[in-house]
């Protein structure tokens, strides 16, 4: 049963060193169809909730957790929507799902999705993907994901959370996607604490939460094209696995000032968010990985304590064309019993922008067990 992830750990490393229904609060509801807004979802629970983008934010339990529904699934982590629809309409999508861990093991679902609003939302698996992992001290979890171009995927995995070495994952798959065995090739197997991706003009950026990686990494291709040496993948790592020839990657945002632990990127219309879950800080960077403002923050005088930051501690990260931000928030909470999610202390929330500056945080949903991922589905433009 999942999960309390890289959390827990990263805290601990900083403090020491189909049912449908009204969820938000606040705000008036915005005008438009439906269709053409996107819609936000977030794991939380092991369940997968849909929430419409804007308020009063409306709510679809589109999986749920196997320990409520024998025919269910436990769903996690970031979610990432393929970029084109299928020829029926339908939209395919990557979740981390580890129903059952570790028999079987934990990894990526792929799912089919089919409908257009929120509340008509249906989904189904139709392929997992699973590598080995490396001999980490804590069970490693699935996390990031993303697309290349070509419409090859990477996927990153955590590796030990808390100590040991740095042995977190970077992967690239190969299609086909709608089957249980996928071939892939392994890019980098020293991450410490590895945590969200973006995919932005075929450069993978990758957070890590933990010295002596702690940053954004940026990888640069020529990425391997299978798992053969033909393709560039002509090494094994030490599970055995195939390993890329070489890995072209430079610290593109490093750890520090407000982003401590960075956990997830999404995109700006200037550049990249990064989320700090620790700092309760949402940073927004240049092309460049120039440093401009922070669009979340704790208020001055906000500390974790029984309760999380007034504003949310940030893991998950997600942003929509029209600028909005949205955010799942752990809900980390400091007790007699150390450093991690509080009991329902999540939420998830949105940034809306008036004239280019972030408005306080919109809480979408709350009293969520341990909400650790974003992904937003956007309409398709015609």
């Amino acid at each position: 049963m999942r999960r309390s992830v890289l959390t827990t750990a990263v805290a601990g490393i900083v403090l020491g060193a189909l049912v449908t229904s009204g969820a938000g609060v606040g705000g008036a509801a915005s005008s438009g169809s439906s269709r053409n807004r996107a819609i936000v979802f977030s794991g939380e629970g092991n369940n997968l909730n849909a929430y419409e983008s804007v308020p009063p934010f409306r709510k679809q339990r589109v999986i749920t957790t196997v320990d409520k529904d024998p025919d269910g699934l436990d769903i996690n982590a970031q979610i990432c929507f393929f970029p084109r629809a299928r020829r029926d309409g339908s939209r395919w999508f990557i979740a981390g799902e580890d129903t059952g861990q570790p028999n079987p093991p934990q990894g990526w679902g792929i799912f089919r999705l089919r409908g257009h609003k929120v509340g008509r939302l249906k989904a189904a698996k139709i392929g997992k993907l699973t590598p080995t992992y490396q001999g980490s001290l804590d069970n490693a979890e699935n996390y990031g994901c993303g697309f290349l171009d070509d419409g090859r995927v990477v996927t990153s995995d955590v590796g030990n959370q808390a100590s040991g070495a740095g042995d977190g994952q970077l992967i690239v798959w190969f299609p086909p996607f709608n089957r249980t065995k996928v071939e892939y090739c392994k890019i980098d197997v020293g991450i410490a604490t590895a945590g969200g991706i973006l995919v932005r003009n075929d450069e993978v950026y990758l957070a890590s939460a933990r010295p002596p990686t702690a940053g954004v990494w940026r990888y640069s291709g020529p990425f391997p094209t299978s798992d053969t040496a033909a393709g560039g993948c002509g090494r094994e790592d030490a599970t055995g696995a195939p390993l890329t020839d070489a890995v072209q990657k430079e610290i593109f945002i490093p750890a520090g000032g407000p982003i401590a632990t960075p956990n997830a990127i999404a995109r700006s219309p200037r550049g990249f968010y990064v989320s700090s879950v620790i700092t309760g800080v949402i940073a927004e960077f240049d092309r460049d990985g120039e440093y401009l403002r922070n669009v979340l923050e704790p208020a001055a005088g906000d500390a974790l304590g029984e309760r999380p930051y007034r504003t949310g501690t940030p893991l998950g990260l997600g942003s929509d064309r029209k600028g909005n931000v949205f955010y799942a928030d752990i809900g980390i909470v400091v007790s007699t019993d150390g450093v991690g999610p509080g009991d329902r202390t999540g939420t998830v929330r949105r940034i809306h922008f008036v004239d280019g500056e972030p408005r306080p945080p919109e809480t979408m949903d709350r009293r969520l067990a341990f909400p650790d991922g974003i992904g937003v589905l956007q309409p398709i433009r015609r």
